[in-house]
């Protein structure tokens, strides 16, 4: 995810990011203005055309078109916004839970440590699942869902613990409240990552865009003439910049610029729980 100061907003104008949207889009604009220009050569100085043409329907158009886009960014961005509330909620139950443990269990024996250790790495196995990969670690086999493993075995050594008479009862019902809500997490993120929006919804909107852009020039020669280059380049910019930052934000939860750092959130998790674990 992009670090910035909002507030020094003159310098991220000319600022030009990998993830920018103008280098996305660059080739596409120079063919767009290519063809713009073309056009607006062949009406204006070969064929000499002087009919009055009527640019309503377009206005009528884009004011279409920015509403489907309006909605295409707030439900992408909906989304970011989910899969970042749940990854702060797993920062708090995975405290939780550490403290918990670590007042419950007076003797910090080596089934301690490994409920610590499981608590800790959690998060970064979850961030690998929900990347299409497979977390590399102790004890931790590649060929089962890996999220779920790891809290089964954080479910289990409790119970054992419950067995051997470490925990009561009443101990083990209040850490279900954090355990709970693991599995919770974990299946609102593969929700959010596995229900992408429809296909038919976002093609139509990359066709009208698409077919909005080609046509212009024609219902705007005669009043811009030579400007209706820029005009047109300036309009693919805006539009595809929304579509473009829509398809990166709706899935939160890959390698992409504007993407959730899984990878700072699950080491700092991890120290959270190693301080937890040594200090208090």
């Amino acid at each position: 995810m992009v670090q910035y100061n909002p507030k020094e907003w003159f310098g991220l104008i000319f600022r030009f990011h990998k993830s920018d949207t103008f280098r996305q889009l660059f080739w596409v604009m120079v063919c767009v203005a290519l063809y713009s220009f073309i056009l607006a050569y062949l009406e204006i100085e070969v064929l000499s055309l002087n009919f009055k043409s009527n640019p309503a329907l377009h206005s009528i158009l884009g004011f279409v078109l920015s509403i489907l886009l309006v909605f295409r960014t707030n439900t992408a961005y909906d989304r970011w916004w989910e899969g970042r509330r749940h990854w702060g909620a797993l920062t708090n139950y995975s405290r939780s839970l550490a403290i918990k443990i670590k007042s419950m269990l007076p003797n910090k024996d080596d089934k301690y440590k490994q409920l610590m250790y499981w608590i800790g790495i959690y998060p970064q196995v979850l961030a690998a699942h929900l990347r299409n990969n497979k977390f590399e670690g102790f004890q931790i086999p590649t060929n089962v869902h890996q999220p779920n493993f790891v809290y089964h075995q954080l479910v289990s050594g409790l119970n054992q613990m419950k067995q051997e008479g470490k925990l009561n009862d009443l101990q083990l019902l209040q850490l279900n409240i954090e355990l709970l809500c693991y599995p919770e997490v974990c299946g609102a993120c593969e929700r959010i990552k596995n229900t992408p929006i429809p296909f038919s919804y976002s093609m139509f909107l990359k066709k009208f865009i698409f077919i909005y852009i080609i046509t212009m020039p024609y219902g705007f020669i005669k009043e811009f003439e030579y400007g209706i280059v820029l005009v047109v380049t300036f309009v693919l910019y805006v539009l595809g910049s929304l579509e473009l930052v829509a398809e990166e934000i709706e899935n939160p939860f890959g390698t992409d610029a504007n993407d959730l750092n899984l990878d700072e959130m699950a080491r700092n998790i991890q120290l959270n729980v190693e301080e937890i674990e040594q200090s208090f």
